[in-house]
Parts: structure tokens; sequence; C-alpha cells
């Protein structure tokens, strides 16, 4: 089944605009499938695949072969194998300038974010791919469109569309495997496989809690700065996301340590060995869980250009994301119940932020105002029509 990524367009405006556009996301999250889907349309392309040792041998003398094909849309899929290509990148693009010169593929290791954001300065577009998330899945009529499902498999194409639960919890197994035995020795990253499986679980275990690298490193028995080192390969990797403490001028005492999530809730779900939502639902990270997978469709909606992140201050006033677009400052609180209520600690936040909007988000039901019309109980799958 072919799910049509709502970003393609996205992609295709910038390729309109600038002479070379990355797609970047993890391992597996469709940035292939959504190139090749957008070279097809074009006039001419070429596509290549670093890691197929036929078109890796191509690139031998790599400027007279992209010279000899410059009028062409150039694919190069699995760019991190190649992070010497990016200088030459920039002297072609500076000799002929037009739009939708090169189209580069990354699963985002730190070093091609650094390389292609000093190397291409100016002259390269970012777009992001993320796992499937529901609103695409609504869009796209998926033959099941239960949030529990999607919740609990994740949003990884192979998982999703797997033909049951067992296949897709074993491709996830697989892919843990795979990404710490293979995919981070090919970032450069020479970490003990059992070493990073147990940051890992132990960082599951403290999804949507307050980050503390000393108290990780303890339980690890490595220093903190190993702990830090490590959960940034993971950031870039798209594995997790430190949701920092939203910026405000206050003379409330704020939490300043970011809040930690695991990015894919099927990922989460497998770490946990929890081979079912009914597992999930009775496991102390239901609730955690729900906030993460939320929080990663609605970053993945609004795509803000501003500041967000959570708000929390020591005596317990919090919001769990605040969103700054277009001139508005929005507040999301998590809650799985059908028929939440506000805390005295999220009106007191609220009212702290100054909230244009105040959403408390469910996994399902109906949108009904609360608060003085301030706040509104919404769906997460019918918030879009309220942003």
């Amino acid at each position: 089944m072919f799910i049509e990524r709502e970003i393609r367009q996205t992609v295709i405006d910038d390729l309109a605009h600038f002479p070379a556009v990355a797609i970047l996301g993890p391992r597996q999250a469709g940035k292939t499938t959504l190139a090749k889907s957008v070279i097809a349309s074009w006039p001419a392309s070429l596509y290549l695949d670093l890691e197929r040792h036929s078109h890796l041998a191509q690139l031998q003398d790599a400027e007279a072969f992209l010279s000899l094909h410059r009028d062409k849309l150039v694919c190069i899929d699995e760019v991190q194998l190649r992070p010497d290509l990016f200088p030459l990148l920039r002297a072609l693009i500076d000799e002929h300038p037009q739009p939708a010169r090169f189209l580069i593929l990354g699963s985002a290791s730190p070093e091609l974010l650094r390389q292609s954001s000093e190397t291409l300065a100016g002259r390269l577009s970012y777009v992001y791919v993320t796992p499937f998330q529901q609103r695409e899945l609504l869009r796209a009529q998926s033959e099941t469109q239960d949030w529990r499902a999607l919740l609990w498999r994740g949003g990884f194409p192979k998982s999703w569309l797997a033909s049951g639960d067992k296949q897709s919890m074993r491709w996830r197994e697989a892919y843990i495997q795979a990404f710490i035995e293979r995919d981070l020795r090919q970032f450069g990253v020479d970490l003990d496989p059992q070493h990073m499986r147990r940051l890992w679980l132990m960082c599951c275990h403290l999804h949507g809690q307050i980050l503390n690298y000393s108290t990780l490193g303890q339980s690890l028995d490595i220093t903190h700065p190993t702990v830090k080192r490590h959960i940034d390969i993971l950031e870039a990797t798209f594995m997790m996301r430190r949701l920092p403490p939203f910026a405000l001028n206050t003379k409330k005492r704020l939490v300043k340590s970011p809040k930690l999530y695991i990015r894919d809730s099927g990922l989460l779900t497998c770490l946990l060995e929890l081979d079912s939502f009914d597992k999930l639902f009775s496991h102390p990270v239901y609730g955690p869980g729900w906030e993460g997978f939320a929080i990663e469709n609605i970053l993945t909606m609004l795509q803000p250009r501003g500041i967000y992140g959570f708000f929390r201050t020591r005596i317990g006033q919090e919001i769990d994301l605040v969103v700054e677009r277009q001139g508005k400052r929005l507040g999301f609180e998590f809650k799985t119940s059908s028929s939440p209520v506000l805390t005295r600690g999220n009106k007191a936040a609220a009212d702290i932020l100054e909230l244009d909007k105040l959403f408390l988000v469910i996994p399902q039901g109906n949108a009904y105002p609360i608060h003085a019309d301030k706040a509104w109980v919404t769906p997460l799958d019918q918030l879009a029509q309220y942003l």
C-alpha cells in the first residue's frame, strides 16, 4: 500500500527555488520512497544510492561525473557515506546556480549536519521526514486508522504496514538491532552495542521525564559527559527528542533541564517488550507514551519556526508543550481521559504564559470549549482544524 507523504509538495516547492534540497530523517522512515516519487515526475533526473557499490563507483571521479549530468536533478541517497562531496557540490552549484541541481538524502549523522550547514549555507533547504503521523494516515484512508494501533506499532512504514502485530514487532526488533550494531558504526560511532542498548532502555523508562545526565550515568556506571554524548548521537539520528524548557522572562523559578522522549512510539513499546496495546495500556509509560506521540504529531503538523518547549515552575505550574507561531502563543496539555480537566497548576501556568489558546489533547472523542472558551478539549485527529 502506497501512502503519499504530506511533505512531498514542500520538497517540490523547495526544488523550484533552491539549487539543493536535503531530505533528512531516520533510517527506514520513507526518504527514498519520497525522493523517487519526486524525481519520477521530473523532466530529467538521476538516482544514486551510495550503499550500492555500482553507484558509488560512478563517483570515483565525482566532479567529472556530476558535471556530465549538470542539466539533470541528481538525487544522492545516503550521502553521509561520502561527506567529502559537500565542497564539490558547493563548487558545482556556484558554477551553475540554477534551482533543482541536487536532491540529497541522509540519516542525519552529526557529521552530515555539520558539513552540509557549513559548506552549503544559503544554497540548501532542509526537509525533515518522520515516520507516519496520524494525520497522514487519516488523509490516506489507511486500512486501519485506529490511534491505538499507531501508538503501539509506531509510524515506521514497514512496522505500520506489516501484515500482523507479530510481524510488526519482529521488524522493530530487527531495526533496533541493526541500528545499534551497524548504523551507528556507519556514522563513525564506535560504541559497545550492549552498552548502547542499556542506555536506550533506561531512556525508555525516563520517557517524558526531566533529563538528568548524572542520574543516568550513575545507573549505567559511566560519566555524565559520556551519557550526554551518547544522547547527542541518538538525537542527531532522530531516535530521541530533548524538549527544551520554554524561555520566558519571569520571576518564577523554572525547571531548566530538558525533557526526554523516544521519538517513535513503536520503538518505545518494542524496547520495553510491550507486545500488544493492552500491555501498553496497563504500563506506567502509557500516559507519557501518549504525550510523546502527540508532541511528535503536533510539531510535525505545525513545523514551528519560532520557540517551542515545555513550561514548568519549581512549584508544579506546568504546560506540556508551548509553541509560538505566527504571533500566537499556544499551549498543549496531553490527557488520556476522555473528559479531562484543567488542574490548578495548568491554569496558573496558562496565566503566567498569557496563552492565546490552550488545548487539552485527548486520544478520541468530541471537541468542546472549557474555561471561558480559552481552552479546548480536542482529539488529536481533529486538532488541525482548530489551529
